[in-house]
């Protein structure tokens, strides 16, 4: 009795300890150990990553992050100022007159993309040098009226600019204008100094900002600003004004009187020269 509940015993410690578990595998007799994890690692697509065949023969190597250096942009100044009633009623009133009468006024021929076009305004020029604007060279003009000297050093001394040259402007009615331009000619040097004055009827001046050149000259979103201009005042454009913006005078709808629009500026006889 005693050698039956001997083998009993061994036999529940086999059962319990020696029988192969469910989730294992066990290598079948014939087959080597190699093939047998193959066939494992098969059996379980999820962690096929183990196998070495799938690594690839190149190395990570890790390496310092370089350092990027990020400036900011050139500060670009832009200034604006306007003098309503730079020149009182009265004597605003006595040069309008005088302007009509004196100035030699004329219509030019513009150019722009190689199509000429009469200006839709008249146009006189003032000073020692010739100027090219819009694909038209005008003369050198050194005989300035005494009254056009008047003004001139009166904005001179107000403003603390000095200027050489002057473009004259007539208006004649609401249908003259100038279109979107800026005045950025190289005889006039880098971030020139623009110093309208206006007399006569009162007339829009609208700005506009200059796309970035990823917008491809598309202006539909850029900044604008309109300021009527006034008989008698006066408005100064400096700094990056003309690099960054266009400015233009455009029709109006209503019926509009003789405006005069005197814009005085500096041009240098070389632009290599021209303050760059």
């Amino acid at each position: 009795m005693a050698n039956m509940e001997d083998k009993r015993q061994r036999a529940r410690v086999q059962g319990a300890w020696a029988g192969p578990a469910k989730s294992q595998a066990v290598a079948q007799p014939g087959k080597n150990l190699a093939t047998t994890a193959k066939n494992l690692l098969h059996q379980r697509p999820g962690q096929t990553w183990m196998n070495k065949e799938h690594l690839s023969d190149r190395q990570f190597v890790f390496k310092e992050p370089q350092q990027v250096i990020r400036r900011a942009p050139e500060p670009r100044v832009i200034e604006v100022s306007l003098y309503p009633g730079f020149i009182d009623l009265k004597e605003a009133n006595w040069v309008l007159e005088q302007l009509c009468q004196d100035i030699p006024w004329k219509q030019r021929t513009g150019i722009r993309e190689n199509v000429t076009y009469q200006q839709p305004r008249l146009t006189a020029w003032y000073g020692e040098l010739p100027y090219t604007y819009s694909g038209v060279t005008v003369e050198a003009n050194p005989h300035w009226l005494p009254v056009l000297h008047t003004l001139k050093n009166q904005i001179e001394e107000n403003t603390g600019h000095t200027f050489n040259s002057l473009l004259c402007n007539l208006y004649r009615n609401e249908k003259d204008s100038v279109d979107w331009h800026s005045d950025d000619e190289p005889s006039l040097g880098r971030c020139p100094v623009i110093a309208s004055l206006s007399f006569g009827a009162t007339r829009t001046f609208e700005m506009r900002k200059k796309p970035p050149p990823e917008e491809n000259g598309n202006y539909t979103y850029v900044d604008r600003v309109k300021i009527p201009l006034d008989h008698g005042t006066l408005l100064i454009m400096e700094g990056a004004t003309q690099d960054d913006w266009q400015h233009r005078v455009p029709k109006e709808y209503h019926s509009r009187k003789p405006r005069i629009n005197l814009t005085f500026r500096t041009v240098y006889p070389d632009p290599r020269g021209a303050h760059w």
